[in-house]
């Protein structure tokens, strides 16, 4: 531990206590990664979670059309790179799936934002573009899609942490939505942060996932961060059957069907949060989506609004944005990532940008998690940890946050399987509340070590996934938990980040099965840039670290 460290843990647990015993809660304790390495601990599963993940049906009131004609409907907030500009998406019109389907002209309707910081005076107007997509089977049986129109219009010139008013649609034909508002980010500093930054993976559309919303609405975020996995629309045949299994239930289907419904349900489950709370999302496995002429990941680069081109990114899968004093990357694992490709080239530019004075939280995002000790998709994105954990490590990211893996855990600090006081906490959230079973096996138990070479992705790269030892004893898996692994439970929920200043950020997991105010695990991610130099930017040019 930091000996500058110390006097202020003192200080700052004991002023904690203070608070607590003013409050009555004398008997909580946070601890914090200053403390660290920690033992490993496992939570046992609560069998009775089991057997819940149920689909809101299309009959469901909270995922049923509710506007007319070309009222706006679908409403979404997202940001841009910087605290003076945001995005708001809408859908109008009503999809069409079938056999002989036409798509409406995004021409017919226009893509307007009124907004002001009054509710009654919205002086400013924006206008922005609009678009349409389909999802195209080229095979008899199969049912094409085409969308809603979809609108994506960018506000500039926001003032920070600002309360702004607005209603969204096309006026001329008396088709506006509401009014809604939302609160700009703070500007960058070392001071300024958003309160509560809500992230979350592998949500879906079940009973499940309403409880999650719930739950993390009443929480009150600023900002949400869904790690990919958006509405698991590819379990469906385009009939709109499902199945759990897809290759089990559909084994003759010529492409890997999709039902796109699923997609519209989930935004008009989803607009009474996030018509008011930015979300930035990024891709999952399951956004795929394979259609005619190998086209991939339409509906996630349509219905979204990313600030890929403000952040230097050419495609939807990878960008990045500032929220006060953090800057996010969120990073896609299913394009190329070799040191190579455009991602990675634009990684290095990205981080080579953070000028740590005014952001000094750096926190990385994708799917598929690089450390998990679970069996599920055990090791699967390894190739993508070789190519770029070291980049990573360089720039001294803070905290990385993954889904895809149905249960949660959280590491140590830890930089190629080593514990490391300057490598990352990496968290897995992917239990948001989808209808896919939860991960409740660990590699490290008996007779659930998968195969090698069944833990390549078609995605990934290939095989990467090495053995740990050498020799006739040598091990694919840790026969106990892995040391980086500080804590994991099977459950469904999300997570809160809460950054306190420079150096000290609260994070949080919530199960869903408790109180919105009980947590089920808490730690104090510390930063400690006095031991863990970082290159850093001084007046446009480099050097080497502090």
């Amino acid at each position: 531990m930091s000996t500058i460290a110390f006097p202020f843990l003192q200080f700052h647990c004991a002023f904690l206590l203070l608070l607590n015993l003013l409050a009555g809660f004398s008997h909580c304790r946070v601890p914090s990664t200053l403390e660290g390495p920690f033992d490993p601990v496992t939570v046992p599963f609560d069998h009775s979670l089991r057997g819940n993940a149920v689909d809101l049906p299309p009959s469901d009131p909270r995922v049923r059309r509710r506007v007319r004609g070309f009222e706006p409907e679908q409403i979404s907030l997202s940001l841009s790179t910087t605290h003076d500009s945001v995005w708001i998406s809408w859908i109008t019109g009503e999809f069409q799936i079938g056999f002989d389907i036409k798509p409406l002209d995004p021409q017919t309707v226009s893509s307007v934002v009124q907004y002001g910081t009054s509710r009654f005076d919205l002086v400013h107007e924006a206008r922005g573009q609009s678009l349409i997509y389909s999802q195209l089977y080229p095979f008899d049986g199969l049912q094409n899609y085409t969308s809603g129109i979809i609108h994506h219009v960018r506000l500039i010139g926001l003032e920070p942490s600002t309360l702004y008013y607005y209603q969204c649609g096309d006026p001329a034909l008396q088709a506006m939505s509401d009014i809604y508002y939302f609160r700009t980010m703070p500007i960058s500093g070392l001071h300024s942060y958003p309160g509560k930054v809500a992230i979350v993976g592998d949500l879906g559309l079940t009973y499940n996932t309403t409880t999650t919303i719930g739950h993390l609405t009443n929480n009150e975020p600023d900002l949400i961060l869904l790690i990919g996995d958006v509405t698991y629309a590819n379990l469906y045949l385009t009939n709109g059957t499902g199945s759990d299994c897809y290759k089990c239930s559909f084994p003759q289907s010529p492409i890997h069907e999709t039902y796109q419904p699923r997609w519209d349900y989930w935004g008009r489950f989803m607009q009474n949060l996030v018509a008011e709370v930015p979300i930035m999302v990024v891709e999952g496995n399951h956004e795929t989506e394979e259609q005619a002429d190998n086209r991939t990941f339409v509906a996630y680069s349509s219905r979204f609004a990313f600030p890929s081109e403000e952040s230097g990114s050419s495609s939807t899968l990878y960008y990045s944005f500032n929220a006060g004093g953090i800057h996010f990357i969120m990073l896609g694992a299913y394009i190329s990532y070799d040191k190579k490709a455009d991602q990675y080239k634009w990684l290095e530019r990205d981080l080579a940008s953070v000028d740590r004075s005014i952001t000094p939280w750096l926190v990385a995002t994708w799917h598929p998690p690089w450390y998990s000790s679970y069996e599920a998709h055990y090791r699967e994105a390894e190739c993508m940890r070789v190519e770029m954990e070291d980049l990573l490590y360089l720039y001294g990211v803070d905290i990385v946050f993954n889904g895809h893996v149905h249960a949660y855990e959280r590491s140590n600090r830890v930089y190629n399987y080593s514990l490391d006081p300057c490598g990352p906490v990496h968290i897995a959230v992917g239990d948001g509340g989808n209808r896919e079973k939860m991960a409740i096996k660990f590699a490290d138990e008996p007779g659930h070590c998968p195969d090698p070479l069944s833990t390549p992705d078609p995605y990934m790269g290939g095989f990467c996934a090495t053995n740990f030892t050498f020799g006739p004893e040598s091990e694919f898996c840790w026969d106990h938990q892995p040391d980086y692994s500080a804590f994991r439970e099977t459950s469904f929920g999300y997570g809160i980040l809460e950054v306190k200043n420079e150096t000290w950020a609260l994070w949080s997991w919530y199960r869903n099965q408790d109180s919105y105010k009980e947590v089920g695990d808490q730690i104090y991610i510390v930063r400690q840039p006095d031991i863990c130099p970082v290159p850093q930017r001084v007046s446009g040019d480099f050097i080497a670290s502090i």
